[in-house]
């Protein structure tokens, strides 16, 4: 038995190409590849552009709305500020093409246009490099810019574009000494006038040429320590890489649970390294697999209450004659066919949580801010039942975590929910944010029964729902849940007790992490 698994689980290391031979030629073929990178930062330069026209429209759409929203003799002094933030040049134009404000009025110019023929020796032959490597990779070159042409609409036609389609336009021209000018148009709203962002952004080719000057420096050491490296990496990397990828075909073929991933725990380099991680991402996935199957049997028991009763009610129906049983049959059905769309929808909301946080990008987000556009939502909501009572930071600012928005709106949607579901008619829930050293605080506190104490941990469980005096099926359970999974996605944590001062009622405290500064 022993030997078949063996050879079941035996991974083929039959070539004759020794280890050490193979680490050579790789590393070679690397240094080959890596000199040929040299001629191919084209791509990388092209990134960088578009990313910074991007970046420019995006700029000029919100620095246009922030245009329009101040009276017109405020307008130039709102461009300088945010011209030197930007490191921009903004202008606006009139609908008769005309300039009416400018960011450099008053104010030191953002970018310099440099005349090609004033450059000194360096900068010349970086040029004279610069051309050499674009007709290598036969780079395209935009249009070059015209600054003798008199500055109005007709001599931007990304500001005319802008006017006409009512939306931000861009343009790429190249500047007098060959640097990428980048500039972007956005329509004022309410006002037919135009803005006009533009940057010189040498930057580009900055970067570019620090990297080629890096992948070259970084191809000369390759060259000298390749092969001195190569007989060293054969000796410390094939054994080692051996066993992990026997126990990761262990794994592969479904055996995680027999599995034992080395560890290598007097290793501190990569491989070290690499061997706890595959350890770990083996205790994760057989974690992940419980957690799994504990959800799907969850479901399933979930799922067949309001199939049974929707079965029992279908097939009572073939048989029953009195109108007022058969409308109450159908009430049955209708009240257990929204059931399982509730559960349908919570259970993919759920199941799509942990999904979605790792993918997401964390923002600086101020939970008293989301809280305050949150209320008047959350008092429709109540239709009556309850009042929403918000108390905010004493200091503005302080209450910034990092996360998702929409997340993090979504797990105070479904804490207030449940706070108004057991506030009796005519109660208060109130909303505290607060900071606690490093750490942004949101607590809610209702009048209703609290929560027993040997409940409170059972409360965040997937499908429990503890509500004696309503109607059943009305709430799937798994509220909390969801809201919990979206707290410990982002690192934070929701307690539950009674009200710090006494009453009658429930206490959740939201924690999450202080946003970096």
């Amino acid at each position: 038995m022993a030997k078949t698994e063996d050879r079941d689980l035996s991974v083929n290391w039959t070539r004759r190409v020794a280890i050490r031979h193979r680490i050579l030629a790789v590393n070679v073929f690397a240094v080959l590849i890596l000199a040929g990178s040299i001629f191919y930062l084209d791509g990388f330069r092209g990134r960088l552009t578009q990313a910074r026209v991007e970046r420019a429209a995006i700029e000029a759409t919100m620095i246009a709305r922030a245009v329009g929203e101040v009276p017109p003799e405020r307008r130039e002094p709102l461009l300088v500020r945010l011209g030197q933030d930007a490191g921009a040049r903004l202008r606006v134009y009139s609908r008769d093409g005309s300039r009416i404000a400018d960011s450099w009025n008053g104010a030191a110019p953002t970018y310099e246009m440099r005349d090609p023929e004033a450059e000194p020796f360096l900068r010349d032959l970086g040029q004279v490099i610069d051309n050499i490597f674009d007709t290598i990779v036969g780079a395209s070159q935009p249009p070059p810019l015209d600054t003798s042409a008199e500055d109005r609409v007709p001599a931007w036609p990304e500001a005319a574009r802008a006017v006409e389609s009512k939306r931000v336009q861009t343009e790429l021209r190249r500047a007098p000494e060959g640097t990428a000018f980048v500039s972007a148009a956005a329509p004022v709203e309410g006002s037919g006038d135009v803005l006009l962002l533009t940057v010189n952004a040498r930057e580009i080719r900055r970067v570019v040429r620090s990297e080629r000057l890096a992948l070259a420096i970084i191809f000369g050491i390759t060259i000298l320590l390749s092969m001195l490296l190569s007989r060293f990496l054969a000796r410390t990397i094939a054994r080692p890489l051996r066993r992990l990828a026997l126990a990761a075909h262990r794994v592969r073929l479904g055996r995680a649970r027999e599995v034992d991933i080395p560890r290598f725990l007097g290793r501190r380099d990569e491989i070290g390294l690499l061997a706890r991680a595959l350890h770990d991402m083996t205790h994760t996935l057989r974690n992940r697999i419980d957690a799994t199957d504990a959800f799907a049997a969850d479901v399933t028991h979930e799922l067949k209450n309001p199939l049974a009763s929707l079965r029992s009610a279908v097939d009572s129906l073939e048989r029953v004659e009195d109108p007022a049983l058969q409308a109450q049959l159908l009430d049955i059905v209708r009240h257990d066919v929204n059931r399982l769309d509730r559960l349908v929808v919570e259970i993919a909301e759920t199941s799509r949580v942990d999904a979605e946080l790792s993918r997401a990008r964390f923002e600086p987000v101020d939970l008293a801010k989301l809280v305050t556009a949150m209320v008047p939502g959350w008092e429709m909501r109540a239709d009556g039942r309850a009042h929403i009572e918000f108390v905010p930071p004493r200091t503005a600012g302080e209450t910034i975590a990092a996360g998702d928005e929409s997340r993090l709106a979504r797990l105070l949607d479904n804490l207030i929910d449940n706070a108004i579901s057991f506030s009796p008619p005519g109660g208060c829930v109130r909303v505290r944010v607060g900071r606690d050293e490093e750490q942004v605080a949101v607590s809610i506190e209702d009048e209703g029964p609290g929560v027993p104490e040997d409940q409170r941990g059972a409360i965040f469980n997937r499908f429990h729902s503890d509500r004696p005096d309503e109607e059943f099926g009305r709430h799937s359970g798994l509220g909390l849940a969801i809201a919990r999974a979206i707290a410990e996605g982002h690192g934070g944590s929701i307690g539950v007790g009674d009200r710090p001062d006494g009453r009658g009622g429930a206490w959740f405290e939201l924690r999450l992490p202080v946003a970096p500064s």
